[in-house]
């Protein structure tokens, strides 16, 4: 038997091993959940143990499922005639003790599978690659890392490059595969780089700059298991497509807890659906608007305006402003604005949000009315001391607290809002805080929330804050209770303990000797059973362990803020490329971006090999960009396919749809998806190919910024000449083997002589 047979044999027979050992954990899984799913205990922190048993061992199947395929997908032969199978998580033998049968991709013996190399073999005699299909091996690549080794199986791959060229060239699915069998050095290095601090990815089109800050979550996950699945990790994506496309990534790599997010859905409870125009956008987006909405804090906090419509010259006075309080049987009190004025200043001198100082400006002005009313009532007309008592006083001060118009004045002069309320505001009248021109082009009076205004609303609440005091009293009223009811317990206990002999201590612990009121409480209090990623989405206020954020480039100035107060840790990793920036809120530059929140303190590392773009697609797509930037150069591309970009000219002008659908016709008799990119405006006149971004259909209409971290097999660019450099080059960089370029003027000059 040869020998190419027999090492297949070999590693089938440990495939199968291994899926048995996966089929065992996971029907130890599914046990458990039916387990602790049969009542075993009528109280209520029975109820509550076992419903988070439950979720724990469901995360735990959830995860085991993810990972079937493509469990096992390397060995490694160290010189020391040691062996290392590398799969996508550990597998241990019954005996944890024992070397794992399957070894993590992540954990530190597995790194030579994806940094060795002839000239540092790092140990390694040989290292292979297993391809599957399901549970059946279905191809072996061995390289040969130790020449003086001269055992061949007959699956040597002279340049080892054939796993990698194999994944490269596969038809795509319209979902994001994982890289965990191809990881390169350069990515490796950025996977498993530090934790702490900020680090910067910069990579052109296909450089895996998104596979890499995936991996490298999944690998941060395993390094820091007990921080990170405690904060949970988010990761930030341009747009609800690209989520859904990246979705699967980390479920296949064994980790089901991270928050995959959009910056517009960062505030809990608004749905920022709307669509602004990029001048908008751009306003929107200035870090002036945090200023802006500070004033427009400001300005609500207001003072009694001076009385209107009395000739105070012919009274020859002019009366301090006040507002007039009716006090029922007393008469009316008067709120004068020197009260409010120190009012103010005393609630604004505390430094709390809006909403929290509010409490202190109504404590004043109570205090500034009770004392007026009590002058007046109290008042000796002989000129001696108030009349008044100290439990008159105090009886006052009650009456007007819990006065209706009281509250109604405070609420006049310091109003309770909400950032929906105050955003809102701000944009029905927005030149009250902005210059003409930029207010015209964000004013608005109705419609759904827009994706540049989650910044602005999350910038509100930080300005005006929650007074949540009085849910704070009530929850704190409940936890005594429950202490007082579990010190009761425990003091029935206590009551029920017997002693053999009066005058010796007795051995036995009874539960106040092991537990004490309050912790005992806590121990029965209602469990939170959802997983931190659950918990993180709905706390506007939440501290995640560390973010990735890819297409880094597009954020706006406010939406940094939103994200820097997520992380105070400022733990992050950035991903990006200025090259294909299309929001004209982006910022110039990194160091615009980090300046304010870390200084200097952050790291930047490029990739520049480029994956995915073939050599001749990246050539046309470079020469664009140098139009407007000549010293610009792309990442260097791995393959090439031999096959240039097609430029076709719709020959009548009136004819562009019809040359788009031929052009759609034509590749979509191959095989692999196809995405039209085409600018929004031309969207109708394309009305077939209309519908929901939806990457799973053969064919997919999008813009540019919509195709931003995508990629397809073949892609037809409609009407360059429409396009910004930045949303063209992106553009013509999402195909994989093929690009068709369809216009009808004149195509930018760097297109026009593939024609």
């Amino acid at each position: 038997m040869e020998w190419s047979t027999v090492e297949l044999q070999k590693e089938q027979q440990f495939i199968s091993l291994l899926h048995r050992r996966l089929d065992t954990l996971r029907e130890r899984a599914e046990t458990a959940v039916d387990a602790v799913a049969r009542p075993s205990g009528t109280g209520h922190q029975a109820r509550i143990e076992r419903d988070v048993s439950i979720a724990e061992h469901s995360a735990r199947l959830s995860a085991l499922n993810a990972v079937e395929t493509g469990l096992c997908f390397g060995r490694l032969d160290m010189r020391d005639g040691a062996r290392h199978h590398i799969g996508r998580i550990g597998i241990r033998e019954d005996d944890a003790e024992r070397t794992p049968l399957l070894v993590d991709w992540r954990a530190p013996v597995a790194r030579p599978f994806y940094l060795a190399t002839g000239h540092e073999p790092m140990g390694l005699a040989r290292r292979r690659h297993i391809t599957t299909e399901g549970r059946v091996v279905t191809a072996l690549h061995d390289e040969i890392l130790d020449l003086g080794d001269a055992t061949r199986t007959g699956h040597e791959d002279p340049g080892g490059d054939a796993v990698l060229l194999a994944a490269l060239g596969a038809a795509r699915t319209g979902r994001m595969a994982d890289i965990v069998r191809t990881i390169q050095a350069e990515q490796d290095r950025v996977i498993r780089a530090p934790r702490h601090g900020v680090l910067v990815v910069e990579g052109g089109p296909g450089t895996g700059k998104t596979a890499v800050a995936l991996h490298r979550a999944a690998f941060l996950l395993y390094a820091h298991r007990e921080q990170l699945a405690r904060r949970a990790v988010l990761v930030v994506g341009p747009n609800p497509a690209f989520l859904g496309y990246i979705g699967e990534v980390l479920p296949s790599l064994g980790e089901t807890g991270v928050l995959l997010a959009t910056v517009a859905e960062l505030f809990p409870g608004v749905r920022a659906d709307g669509a602004d125009t990029p001048a908008a956008a751009r306003v929107k987006g200035r870090a002036e608007m945090a200023e802006v909405l500070a004033r427009a804090v400001r300005d609500r906090q207001t003072l009694p305006e001076t009385v209107p419509d009395i000739d105070f010259e012919a009274a020859g006075t002019v009366p301090e402003a006040a507002l007039e309080i009716d006090h029922g049987q007393y008469g009316t009190l008067l709120l004068h604005r020197e009260m409010a004025y120190e009012a103010r200043d005393r609630a604004r001198a505390t430094g709390l949000p809006h909403n929290l100082a509010r409490p202190h400006f109504a404590f004043r002005i109570i205090d500034a009315l009770t004392a007026q009313l009590a002058d007046c009532l109290g008042a000796d007309p002989y000129g001696g001391p108030n009349l008044l008592g100290p439990d008159d006083l105090a009886q006052l001060g009650k009456e007007i607290a819990v006065s209706a118009e009281v509250h109604a004045a405070v609420e006049l002069l310091w109003p309770s809002l909400t950032p929906e309320r105050l955003v809102a505001e701000l944009l029905a009248e927005p030149e009250r805080q902005l210059p003409e021109h930029e207010a015209a082009l964000i004013r608005r009076t109705a419609g759904p929330w827009t994706p540049a205004d989650v910044p602005l609303l999350d910038e509100a609440a930080e300005l005006l804050g929650v007074d949540d005091s009085a849910e704070r009293a009530a929850a704190e009223a409940e936890r005594q209770e429950r202490i007082a009811y579990a010190q009761g317990v425990l003091d029935l206990s206590e009551g029920s303990r017997t002693y053999e002999y009066e005058d010796e201590e007795s051995e036995l612990l009874a539960a106040h000797d092991v537990i004490d009121a309050e912790r005992m409480a806590e121990r029965h209090d209602e469990a939170d059973r959802r997983s931190a990623a659950e918990r993180a989405a709905a706390d506007r206020t939440w501290a995640f362990g560390h973010i990735i954020v890819d297409e880094a480039q597009e954020l706006s100035a406010m939406a940094w803020r939103l994200l820097m107060r997520r992380c105070p840790t400022r733990s992050m990793t950035l991903v990006g490329d200025p090259a294909q920036t299309g929001d004209g809120a982006g910022p110039a530059s990194w160091e615009e971006i980090l300046r304010p929140y870390v200084g200097d303190r952050w790291r930047l590392t490029r990739l520049g090999v480029n994956y995915r773009t073939p050599a001749e697609i990246m050539a046309v797509a470079a020469a664009v960009l140098r139009e407007s930037r000549p010293g610009f150069e792309p990442p260097r591309s791995v393959r090439s396919t031999g096959v240039p970009p097609r430029i076709e000219r719709a020959e009548p002008a009136g004819r562009l749809a019809e040359t788009v659908l031929a052009a759609v016709a034509r590749e979509t008799s191959a095989d692999g998806r196809l995405a039209v990119i085409a600018p929004r405006e031309l969207h109708g006149r394309l009305a077939p190919l209309q519908g929901p971004v939806d990457l799973s259909r053969a064919v997919v209409l999008l813009e540019p910024r919509e195709a931003k971290g995508l990629e397809f097999d073949s892609v037809i660019v409609v009407e360059p000449a429409l396009l910004g450099a930045g949303d063209l080059y992106v553009a013509l960089t999402r195909a994989t083997r093929r690009l068709t370029v369809v216009h009808t003027g004149e195509p930018p000059p760097a297109l026009a002589p593939a024609g």
